[in-house]
């Protein structure tokens, strides 16, 4: 059963926004999450690779159970996790969750972050590091309806505009920057909520929506006009990918100075990044197990829009450039590069300076990927190709 869409009045945004802890986009249709969802998942088996004792592991996602994160769910149902001795529990966000928070504070062994909601906290003096960049291309999109004619972020020139804010803004306000908008007087803010309801009541003319969650929310709609459900044909949507402001998003994050001192860290890190790629390529090969895996784990997301959000999450990773995880320079330099630029509707910039150079690390991803190589794994994806999926009123 999917959680009630809150309906929420839409509110033109005309001052500073309000900072709140949310726990970042890639949401269910609603911002509340049920008990069940939020009870950690911990993998299955207890032997190890190479005899010794499981380690326990504590992993903090970014929201609850959802296709988001399938595959560390597979990982941990498919024994990967045990058989590189690991006992790992996987712990669902809730809405005031900072997974990044929680993993400086000892709560956590690792987090699952986006890129730019992390670089602020470094600059403040968290001591994080990314480990394994496991989303290659952003989810993040603008979308409307093709009446609006906004085709290009210059369109978006005053019209009334959806950011959910909370960190997800940064890419639209890139892309609208870059077109010679001037963002603080040229478009009508809208705080959008965590759903679709606002767009598809007219309130926004062009909303957030990621192409795994509230995009396929918008096609699981009954249009009034015709009776049907909406068509791709009846959306125009801005790819910031296509655009050139996308940010590296969901990343798995350690902590910095443990990596720096402690040798079984260390291990571990390689051990954990490893078996959660290969629960990622087995989400790959096998999408529809990948998504009833996860539905038995706690998620109220239903059958239909739960496999759309792994086929879609699939489509971020695969084909990969240079191995699932490995952290790309030249997206790493431009995410940066955004976030010390950009100003959002406050005013300020993510960071005011270059991160240090331990905020990221291939290290790890690299002798994880040498190893499933070895082992005779397909770690690009080369001749990935997404599943057709075809969605229902409602997701079911």
């Amino acid at each position: 059963m999917t959680p009630p869409i809150r309906r929420t009045r839409t509110i033109i945004v005309l001052g500073a926004a309000t900072a709140l802890t949310l726990a970042g986009c890639g949401m269910s249709s609603s911002s509340s999450s049920s008990p069940t969802a939020t009870q950690p998942a911990t993998g299955s088996g207890s032997g190890t690779s190479g005899g010794g004792a499981t380690k326990k592991v504590t992993l903090q996602l970014q929201w609850v159970a959802q296709g988001q994160f399938a595959g560390y769910y597979v990982a941990a149902k498919k024994g990967y996790y045990a058989k590189e001795g690991l006992d790992v529990t996987i712990k669902p966000a809730g809405t005031d969750t900072v997974p990044i928070d929680v993993l400086a504070a000892g709560d956590a062994d690792y987090a699952i972050s986006w890129v730019p909601k992390v670089l602020g906290s470094i600059e403040g003096g968290t001591k994080v590091t990314d480990v394994a960049q496991i989303f290659e291309r952003s989810g993040t999109t603008q979308i409307s309806f093709k009446d609006k004619g906004i085709t290009t972020p210059g369109d978006l020139k005053g019209k009334k505009v959806g950011s959910w804010g909370y960190g997800n803004q940064w890419e639209l306000f890139a892309g609208m920057q870059k077109a010679g908008i001037n963002t603080d007087s040229q478009i009508s803010l809208v705080q959008q909520a965590f759903d679709m309801n606002g767009f598809l009541n007219g309130d926004i003319d062009a909303a957030q929506a990621m192409t795994y969650n509230e995009y396929a929310q918008v096609l699981e709609t009954i249009n009034p006009k015709t009776g049907k459900l909406y068509q791709p044909s009846d959306l125009n949507v801005i790819n910031w990918n296509t655009v050139g402001t996308a940010m590296l998003q969901d990343a798995i994050w350690a902590n910095a100075d443990k990596l720096a001192s402690d040798k079984d860290y260390q291990d571990t890190t390689e051990k954990f990044i490893k078996a959660s790629i290969e629960g990622w390529i087995y989400t790959r090969d096998h999408p529809q197990e990948a998504a009833d895996i996860v539905a038995a784990a706690g998620s109220t997301l239903p059958a239909g829009h739960q496999l759309w959000m792994v086929n879609e999450v699939n489509k971020l990773i695969w084909p990969s450039t240079g191995g699932i995880g490995t952290v790309q320079k030249s997206s790493w330099d431009q995410t940066v590069d955004i976030a010390l630029h950009t100003k959002d509707n406050t005013g300020k910039t993510i960071i005011t300076k270059d991160p240090p150079s331990d905020a990221y690390s291939n290290v790890y991803v690299e002798k994880a990927l040498a190893e499933l190589k070895s082992e005779g794994a397909d770690v690009m994806g080369t001749s990935f190709k997404p599943i057709t999926v075809t969605l229902k009123e409602g997701g079911k």
